[in-house]
């Protein structure tokens, strides 16, 4: 069945995120131009041939939703998309969502699986986003997500095949899983999916929209990494005031298309900006130092399926070449004209890859 859960919208929830993280604290050197930005806004988003234009993102397939509460007390916001007919064998699919972002990031994918009816769909929000709390103790860790991704399998899935999807950090979720876990790969992990992710050298990729801050000057860098200092009210406010400027940042370093939809780039946005001042800074700093490419050995175990945009800004096409050199039996797949948000922007594509994937999996079952 299908229903709709309402989302928060509240005042501390809103900053700038991976797309556009500098935009929010850099509001006071970007004063200028308002007027103008809000008016290319406007003619951007009022375009006639957008099919998205009436998606309703606020929807999709549920059988059960719940709060997982962690050891800490942080409670994890979890659906559950039972089959409708079921296979014997099919493994549970678990998406992973990136940095800033939340579960709403797998909009068509699972739309798609849950329309094939025969796949079992797991989707959480990590700590800090969407509708789960912020951690009550310790600090931000991609090690803390791995367990976290192990406690949310153990409550909804604790025995039989799993398919993990991972999207940016999502995906370095899921290596930083394999580094704690790897004798699940091969055994319980029948599959890996990474999208626009990387294993390491982050400290090259455009996280923090370098181009930008090249703009604003060093300022702008204090502030986000003195974010907590300021305090979060201060920088959501600056978010605010900025909103059309972060927008058309969205637009700029999340997607590749020339002219994307309108309707995806306000839905990537509007991800981004609940997304609180803390949380992202704190991210940032485990994010910068990921580096876990000897934890690729486990993935070695089962099938992989790499998926990148051509035109990503954010975690470029170098990053998932280099996890395909390490993993050479998986299979890669470059998406054309595609950004960061590539299984928004090129749903069909990914889906029809995902498909494909799982498909084979079914086969090695059948040997």
């Amino acid at each position: 069945m299908s229903y709709r859960i309402p989302r928060p919208r509240t005042a501390a929830g809103r900053v700038a995120g991976l797309l556009g993280a500098a935009v929010g604290v850099a509001a006071a050197g970007l004063a200028a131009g308002v007027a103008t930005e809000r008016t290319l806004v406007r003619r951007l988003k009022a375009d006639p041939a957008d099919r998205y234009a009436h998606e309703r993102f606020d929807e999709q397939p549920c059988d059960e939703a719940f709060r997982l509460e962690l050891p800490d007390g942080t409670d994890i916001h979890v659906e559950v998309v039972e089959p409708t007919r079921p296979v014997p064998g099919h493994p549970t699919v678990v998406l992973v969502h990136g940095f800033c972002l939340d579960m709403g990031t797998f909009h068509f994918q699972r739309q798609m699986l849950a329309a094939r009816g025969d796949y079992r769909i797991v989707a959480y929000d990590q700590p800090g986003h969407g509708r789960s709390g912020r951690l009550e103790t310790g600090e931000y860790d991609l090690a803390v997500l791995g367990r976290t991704l192990r406690q949310v399998i153990d409550r909804t899935a604790p025995d039989g095949p799993l398919v993990l999807v991972g999207h940016s950090m999502g995906g370095m979720t899921i290596m930083a899983f394999a580094e704690l876990f790897p004798e699940l790969f091969g055994d319980r992990v029948v599959g890996t999916v990474l999208m626009a992710t990387s294993g390491g050298l982050i400290a090259e990729t455009k996280l923090v929209a370098p181009a930008l801050l090249g703009r604003v000057g060093g300022p702008v860098l204090y502030m986000a990494s003195n974010a907590t200092r300021y305090g979060g009210q201060v920088i959501d406010r600056a978010r605010r005031s900025t909103s059309n400027v972060a927008w058309l940042l969205t637009r700029k370093y999340g997607f590749g298309t020339r002219k994307p939809s309108p309707a995806l780039v306000s839905y990537v946005e509007m991800m981004n900006s609940r997304t609180s001042a803390d949380t992202v800074t704190r991210y940032l700093r485990t994010i910068a130092t990921h580096s876990r490419f000897p934890a690729l050995a486990a993935l070695a175990n089962a099938p992989v399926l790499v998926v990148v945009g051509d035109k990503d800004m954010i975690t470029p096409v170098t990053h998932s070449e280099e996890i395909v050199r390490r993993l050479p039996h998986a299979e890669f797949v470059k998406i054309k004209d595609s950004g960061h948000v590539v299984m928004l922007e090129h749903a069909d594509e990914v889906n029809a890859a995902l498909e494909r994937f799982l498909e084979s999996l079914e086969s090695v079952e059948d040997r």
